[in-house]
């Protein structure tokens, strides 16, 4: 069964369900760990085994985004794919055209699912798109089956790398991002980023090891170094080929866990 990635805007473009929803993809969705790959490489795993995370037991997911399109969920369930994390929003103007199908078609096969939120910290503040993440997608529920959201936090795709902020700007806007997440959902927001960007803009000017999961971008055959304060990584991006491909560290029941809110 063909997998339903799309690798350019002409396959695109047989996928979406209007040329309005195609436009808006193309000029506003920036897919999880899109601008990673630009700017530190990745898929060096493409066509290989995947990686040995170096823990004990783990669990495969993937991530997806407006490029999808419509997703066939019985085949990437059928691929060993237990949970899916879907784009929601991106700053305050995107909204995947594609959500629903994605995140309920990926909760009705059977899999764990949660929503992300690509950043854009110089648009609004992080008040402004915890909210307009919530309102459209990235809410949670204490059913089982619902992840926490994810704060999707990477290089600025039309700009500055650190969105003109200096590190404790930045940790103060994603401290703003999180601590109104949990205000409107009772959950620590996930972050999603990679060490050298973290490195970059945010550096040692705040903590929040203890509080939010990470997920670590990084396309090797190891996780490597992790940003400052965390000893452990939650999810890990280590290939987008040929879809964003993650593991969670951990059994089946500790991903339960994370969903049920412990």
């Amino acid at each position: 069964m063909k997998s339903l990635l799309v690798t350019s805007a002409l396959v695109l473009s047989t996928l979406v369900a209007s040329p309005a929803a195609a436009e808006s993809v193309l000029a506003q969705d920036h897919p999880m760990g899109s601008q990673i790959r630009k700017h530190e490489g990745g898929d060096r795993n493409a066509r290989k085994a995947p990686p040995d995370p170096g823990v004990q037991a783990t669990v495969a997911g993937i991530d997806v985004s407006g490029w999808q399109g419509n997703v066939d969920w019985a085949y990437w369930w059928n691929q060993g794919k237990r949970f899916a994390y879907v784009k929601a929003t991106e700053g305050t103007t995107y909204r995947n055209p594609y959500f629903a199908q994605q995140y309920n078609g990926s909760y009705n096969i059977g899999m764990i699912r949660g929503a992300y939120h690509f950043a854009l910290p110089d648009r609004s503040s992080g008040a402004t798109q915890a909210h307009f993440f919530v309102d459209n997608g990235g809410g949670w529920s204490r059913d089982g089956k619902t992840l926490p959201g994810v704060a999707d936090l990477e290089y600025n795709p039309y700009g500055a790398t650190c969105y003109g902020k200096t590190q404790a700007q930045m940790a103060a806007w994603i401290a703003d991002f999180s601590n109104t997440y949990r205000a409107r959902t009772g959950r620590d927001a996930v972050f999603y980023t990679s060490t050298s960007w973290w490195s970059q803009c945010v550096g040692t000017a705040a903590r929040f090891a203890h509080s939010n999961p990470l997920w670590i971008a990084r396309y090797s055959s190891s996780v490597g170094t992790l940003p400052y304060n965390w000893t452990v990584w939650t999810f890990w991006q280590y290939t987008s080929s040929p879809i964003d491909q993650n593991y969670f560290n951990g059994a089946y029941d500790r991903l339960q866990v994370l969903a049920n809110g412990g």
